[in-house]
């Protein structure tokens, strides 16, 4: 692979804040971009909710910094306190691990400087009062109807300013909550497909908690509620000496570091997932008795593309995230109840074999890059389906299924698995 061109400053020029708008401004280089992000559901941004998207802004400048991977950030007059800056520099590292890899370009050699001294700002928070970032898929519609009656819940959605995802809205219509919500504008020159620019995953669920918890604390909530299950955890693989994981800022680590960047910026917000402590098949097992939300919920990828022109209205029923969720999903819908909210049968297709064995651990590929469960909980989520009589005659099922190496039970996989920072009073 030939090395790619890199850039030489990546510079932060400057967050501006004007009623409900922010304006992110950085220069790779010569090459100006601004990003826009427009907030629904809050009066205003005061000085409590500025400090916090300053930490969106720092991590969401990783966008831009891309396209050129340049060899020094220069945070300008930035406010950053050492816990903003080792998120910052954790976003750098393990939140463009993927784009390394895809590029094989490893960013050990940037260097972080500037910023100046920043303040903690006092907010008078309610903590019954909390924001759920909102995705439309098995997660999110798990977290919010878990959590306490006894609090106050409000969605919180990121829309794209190409246009609202229709799967994502009807999911959320049938809470009847209310809605906060961020329409990022991304610069247009980013969006354009500059053939110079390089490409690949950026830390996005880490920037969504950011603008989340700016809404909060702008409307006063004490929470925000995330939906990173145990094994947002786990890294894909390992890549010169460091593990390399797709979904890093759903992990623990990136919880950990948010929340201490977040504490010193201001007072009384907590930010933690709910579902931190439990597995996708737990997560899809209590999303099977929602049977409200199975015919509009969704999470191929495919749905919610920036191109509206590009979005599909249904499941693709080929990528590894329709495979994922069809498979954990499969031991507790019935099979013709699970046709018929994929429209068809991503489990029964054969050419999705080789897909089926690398989710299963026995691919000649780690994990894919996508937000898809540990191969341990696949796995149990096939020997079920194997043993289900429901599925009898799809032969290549029973024969990847064979293969399997003494999977976990999904009983076991029921259970508390690590650590959760979820306070107690969101329990039910």
């Amino acid at each position: 692979m030939t090395t790619p061109r890199r850039a030489e400053v990546f510079a932060y020029r400057g967050l501006q804040v004007e009623g409900t708008t922010l304006s992110a401004h950085y220069r790779l280089d010569e090459i100006d971009f601004t990003e826009l992000v427009e907030f629904e559901g809050v009066e205003s941004l005061g000085a409590p909710a500025r400090a916090v998207a300053t930490l969106w802004y720092l991590v969401a400048g990783l966008s831009y910094y891309k396209a050129g991977a340049a060899r020094v950030i220069d945070l300008g007059e930035t406010p950053v306190g050492p816990a903003a800056r080792a998120l910052l520099a954790a976003s750098l590292h393990d939140g463009l691990g993927e784009f390394s890899v895809v590029n094989d370009l490893s960013l050990e050699d940037v260097q972080i400087i500037g910023g100046a001294r920043g303040a903690r700002e006092s907010a008078d928070l309610d903590a019954t009062r909390v924001l759920v970032p909102f995705g439309g898929g098995i997660d999110s519609v798990v977290s919010l109807e878990s959590l306490s009656p006894s609090l106050q819940r409000a969605l919180f959605i990121v829309s794209p300013a190409s246009g609202r995802f229709s799967a994502l809205e009807a999911t959320a219509a049938l809470s009847r909550l209310e809605i906060v919500r961020a329409t990022r504008s991304l610069d247009e020159r980013l969006l354009s497909g500059d053939a110079s620019f390089l490409r690949g995953h950026v830390p996005v669920t880490a920037m969504v908690t950011l603008l989340a918890a700016t809404a909060a604390v702008a409307s006063a909530r004490g929470g925000v509620v995330m939906s990173n299950e145990h094994s947002a955890s786990v890294p894909n693989l390992t890549w010169r000496g460091r593990p390399i994981n797709h979904q890093w800022s759903k992990s623990l680590a990136a919880e950990v570091l948010l929340s201490n960047a977040l504490d010193e910026s201001v007072t009384s917000l907590s930010v933690a997932s709910l579902l931190r402590s439990r597995s996708e098949i737990w997560v899809a097992e209590r999303f099977s008795r929602l049977t409200d939300y199975h015919p509009v919920f969704r999470s191929c990828n495919r749905a919610f593309a920036q191109d509206p022109a590009r979005r599909l209205s249904n499941w693709c029923g080929e990528c590894d995230k329709c495979l994922f969720i069809a498979l954990v999903l499969a031991p507790f819908v019935a099979r013709e109840h699970l046709a018929g909210i994929f429209g068809s049968e991503p489990l029964a297709n054969p050419e999705r074999r080789d897909q089926l064995e690398v989710l299963v651990g026995l691919g000649a590929t780690p994990k894919p890059f996508e937000c898809v469960g540990d191969p341990h909980e696949s796995a149990a989520a096939l020997a079920a389906v194997a043993a289900d009589p429901a599925w009898a005659d799809v032969d290549y099922l029973h024969e990847v299924a064979v293969r399997l190496n003494s999977p976990k039970s999904l009983d076991e996989l029921l259970t508390p698995r690590g650590p959760s920072r979820a306070p107690a009073h969101w329990l039910r």
